[in-house]
């Protein structure tokens, strides 16, 4: 076992706030937009997830306007399908990645599908059939001579099955073809995926040689902890999801003995134990130009989507917020707490509360089902004006003309 310094103690304040400066939500969100700016952004998220739930508007704008106000949702699909800045892969789930990280998704592809390994001829055999070569260098073959296509431009073999969520035999070739880097999505039409050659998607990226796996480790456990803040080794391990906590572990003890990272003992806000962690070697020149930047953030109100990368992991948003949240979409209705699609709100630096919004487009309207604010949180009218700027924002983004709210901002 690696023998370590005493960890530094960081408050979470600190951890609150260098990963919100990380993740673009102490940046002016009222600043003009370019393609050039979004990327920047982008880049600096590390991804965007992309999410199909639609109730509201999809995951991967909500994250991208909740940061920039002047966003609009055609901007991502000219850096996606128009510039090919952005390339659609895995990190923990399906999510849009800037082109500039495509060399290290070699290893992340070959991770992804040797993960299958251990089931895929079981997989083959019951999404492909007995002769799962055969259906890959058909489908292949078929975007080869044809050009892009879509899951649908592809015949259901008859009397075949697939329990897969339904999925036909080509749906899967096409999926693992996409998985394995044959494929790419070169676009989406109603957020059905549109394959092509990854050659001719990518022509200048896709035979570019990879890293070496020393490397793409390095890369993915500085570029993680770069963008999270002080940071567990599973944060760490989680944020690209391509690597294991053994490897994490192994380059957390080299780059300590390096004098890149330091090992810190993370402060909590909800009453559990600090959780051993570890912090760029700058992290406290960070910090401080993060707390600069929260101060003049002046308590702006943003509406985050379930998804958004600072409140993905739960258990860090109760040790550094002290804010319990639940995206209760897969909760069945009579047991859900607030609602089917809610978003939580954060004014500044704090989570003052959560939404439960709907777009409904027969009406043109933004509907707020409920809003209720946190215990400590006082209903002001100053904090009521934010709150409703905020949703009248979100109602002209996803293109409704009004937003109906409950007569009281407590619901519950």
């Amino acid at each position: 076992m690696a023998h370590h310094p005493a960890a530094v103690p960081v408050p979470a304040s600190d951890a609150r706030r260098l990963l919100l400066h990380a993740q673009g939500l102490c940046d002016d969100p009222d600043a003009p937009v370019t393609t050039g700016s979004l990327l920047e952004l982008i880049e600096g998220l590390g991804y965007v997830q992309i999410d199909s739930i639609n109730v509201l508007e999809r995951a991967h704008h909500l994250t991208l306007f909740s940061r920039t106000h002047e966003y609009r949702q055609n901007h991502l699909a000219v850096l996606h399908e128009r510039q090919r800045s952005l390339f659609e892969h895995w990190t923990h789930d399906a999510s849009l990645i800037p082109v500039r990280f495509f060399a290290q998704w070699h290893h992340r592809r070959k991770r992804f599908v040797d993960r299958k390994n251990t089931r895929l001829h079981a997989w083959m055999r019951t999404r492909l059939g007995k002769n799962p070569k055969r259906v890959l260098d058909h489908v292949l073959a078929r975007i080869e001579r044809e050009g892009p296509l879509q899951s649908r431009d592809f015949e259901h073999t008859p009397g075949s099955t697939s329990p897969w969520w339904g999925w036909k035999p080509a749906k899967a070739a096409l999926e693992y073809l996409w998985w394995r880097g044959d494929l790419s999505v070169a676009a989406r039409i109603n957020f059905h995926k549109v394959y092509d050659l990854t050659s001719r998607v990518f022509p200048r990226h896709h035979d570019l040689p990879p890293p070496t796996e020393p490397k793409f480790i390095d890369w993915c456990c500085r570029e993680a902890l770069l963008r999270s803040g002080p940071a567990t080794v599973r944060e760490v391990a989680d944020f690209f999801g391509a690597l294991t906590l053994e490897e994490v572990q192994r380059w957390r003890d080299r780059a300590i003995k390096h004098g890149d990272v330091v090992a810190v003992s993370i402060e909590s806000l909800d009453g559990s134990r600090p959780v051993p962690g570890m912090a760029v070697s700058d992290w406290r020149h960070r910090a401080r130009r993060a707390t600069e930047a929260v101060e003049s953030l002046d308590g702006r109100v943003r509406l985050l989507s379930p998804f958004d990368p600072v409140i993905r992991n739960r258990q860090r948003a109760r040790r550094l917020f002290n804010f319990d949240y639940t995206f209760e979409a897969f909760v069945p209705a009579p047991k859900r707490k607030y609602g089917y699609y809610v978003l939580p709100i954060l004014r500044g630096e704090t989570f003052i509360g959560r939404a439960d919004l709907k777009h409904d487009r027969a009406r043109q309207a933004l509907i707020v089902q409920g809003l209720w604010l946190e215990p400590k949180v006082k209903e002001t009218k100053k904090l009521r004006r934010e709150t409703e700027d905020s949703l009248d924002r979100l109602a002209s983004f996803i293109g409704a003309h009004r937003v109906v709210t409950p007569a009281a901002m407590r619901g519950k």
